[in-house]
């Protein structure tokens, strides 16, 4: 990924990016052609050696086959982006432009043992479920065991360890205050995602002055 230097976020906040955002685009490559899928993941940094991402797919899925040959994949994670018009800067001459959060991860991938499998499908559910307390979390447990080896079997678990992390958050940092305040303002009115992105900003410098309060 081109990460221009004013854009840099460094791997330790690149992972936890990619940690709570916890869905990527996955992609291999088969014979010259890419092949990719979006899928949840849930990413270990626990044991202070390399970080292992672990998802799963289909087994009709093209990676599933993919990945029993291994080779080196890349994990796509996206944040929320915005387009910018030019007019919304306190300066003239400005271009339109996009802001966003990007990180990608790639390393080596491996398929899971059934054992290893089993386990990584009770982290990833726990994980997602936890974001949604107090409701008292799902756990494939509530599976009959029929249907629960059915669904394991229909599966492949895939692992991978993290080789490399790059990150690029787009926030407008190289522009003047004047006009990083003015481009937050107006993302702060504009809708879901540009309000995200309006309070990264804003948390890039909390000293401006931005008028009406930045959703958070």
């Amino acid at each position: 990924m081109y990460v221009p230097p004013a854009f840099a976020l460094d791997r330790t906040a690149s992972l936890a990016f990619a940690a709570a955002r916890g869905f990527g685009l996955v992609i291999a490559c088969q014979d010259g052609r890419p092949v990719a899928s979006p899928l949840p993941f849930w990413l270990d940094q626990s044991d202070g050696a390399a970080p292992r991402l672990e998802f799963h797919v289909a087994r009709g899925n093209p990676l599933a086959a993919l990945a029993a040959h291994g080779g080196t994949w890349l994990v796509s994670v996206l944040g929320p982006d915005t387009y910018v018009s030019p007019d919304w800067y306190a300066s003239a001459d400005q271009v339109p432009t996009w802001l966003y959060q990007s990180v990608q991860l790639g390393g080596p991938v491996r398929p899971m043992t059934a054992e290893q499998q089993r386990g990584h499908l009770e982290r990833l559910s726990a994980t997602f479920e936890g974001r949604l307390a107090p409701k008292p979390a799902w756990t494939p447990g509530k599976l009959a065991p029929a249907r629960h080896d059915m669904l394991m079997k229909a599966i492949v678990g895939v692992e991978m360890t993290v080789e490399t992390v790059e990150g690029s958050f787009k926030l407008n940092q190289h522009k003047s205050d004047a006009d990083h305040a003015a481009v937050a303002r107006a993302l702060a009115r504009r809708g879901e995602a540009a309000a995200r992105i309006a309070a990264r900003m804003v948390a890039l410098r909390p000293q401006l002055s931005y008028g009406e309060p930045v959703p958070s």
